[in-house]
């Protein structure tokens, strides 16, 4: 019985590694990245059980991909190997100290062509939580009809729903993505946006929070990034700062974020202790290099205290 379900895309990952336009020769890195993905290793590396779903190709970037999941203490029984599509690519670059070039090649590969039959019977219904980003229903017609499956097995069976917004320009324009995101977030228990995400699936210019729980959910997290964070309940609205750190690599943070969130969901913590550990587990990943390589174990958590040296 995984704490938490989710299901989505990941792709191999190749990350220059130095400042600077690429050239060759340059130095580079091979990892993994997928905003679901990020999530389950996020929530083991803080005590708890992941399953994560999805459609790789039969090649080495699959490959990599589910060694690395496995190796995070992922479960990755159930995830779909595609003989005739291949494994999504990312390239990604640190063009200067501020800017980060990202590439993707994903149009009709392996992740895309997730679907409901790729979700086994069981997995998502003995989960507490599922965990669904606006990101995969873009891929196309199959991964959105997959999401939406998940979604109706999982409040069938009682079990928590969340959705991250996660709106992706490059992938679909407003008027097309915000009339889904819109039907996501209410059927969603548990919904996290941006103030833009938030203004795009509700409307709303101001008090987003409460625009967003109209829409269905219980619960609405607003992410802001370095202005902190807020969580609207039906009882009260909760504010906390972000946490203070020398960003390194932005990429990653606001999954991060969720995981930290969701995890204290699982604890049974109060909202604001939520938020506390969920801008925590954000600033961990901000402040490293990577997706999910820099993710808060619970150990760190706990001893979180601001130092710069422990000795």
């Amino acid at each position: 019985m995984p704490d938490l379900v989710t299901l989505g895309e990941a792709m191999l990952v190749v990350r220059g590694g130095v400042p600077g336009r690429p050239v060759p020769g340059s130095p580079a890195v091979l990892s993994f990245a997928g905003a679901e993905a990020t999530v389950a290793i996020g929530v083991c590396r803080l005590g708890h059980s992941a399953t994560w779903l999805g459609r790789l190709g039969t090649d080495t970037g699959g490959d990599l991909v589910v060694d690395g999941l496995r190796g995070a203490g992922v479960d990755v029984t159930a995830v779909t190997r595609d003989p005739d599509r291949a494994t999504g690519l990312l390239l990604r670059h640190q063009r200067t100290a501020d800017r980060v070039v990202v590439d993707y090649y994903r149009d009709g590969l392996a992740g895309s062509r997730l679907g409901p039959e790729q979700l086994p019977d069981g997995t998502i219904e003995s989960a507490r939580i599922l965990h669904v980003t606006g990101i995969t229903p873009a891929l196309g017609d199959s991964a959105r009809a997959a999401v939406h499956e998940a979604i109706g097995r999982a409040r069938r069976a009682g079990v928590t729903v969340s959705f991250d917004v996660n709106y992706r320009s490059r992938l679909w324009a407003p008027d097309r993505a915000g009339p889904v995101l819109r039907e996501l977030a209410g059927r969603a228990d548990l919904v996290f946006a941006g103030a833009d995400e938030a203004e795009l699936i509700t409307g709303a210019r101001d008090d987003l929070g409460s625009a967003l729980r109209k829409l269905g959910p219980g619960e609405a997290v607003l992410k802001r990034g370095a202005a902190g964070a807020a969580v609207v309940t039906a009882d009260a609205t909760v504010e906390t700062a972000a946490v203070p750190v020398t960003q390194v690599d932005p990429v990653g943070a606001g999954d991060a974020f969720v995981a930290g969130y969701l995890s204290g969901v699982l604890d049974g913590l109060a909202p604001a202790q939520r938020l506390h550990r969920a801008a925590v587990c954000g600033a961990f990943a901000a402040s490293t290099a990577g997706d999910w390589e820099g993710l808060a174990t619970r150990a760190e958590l706990l001893s979180f205290d601001g130092q710069d040296v422990r000795r």
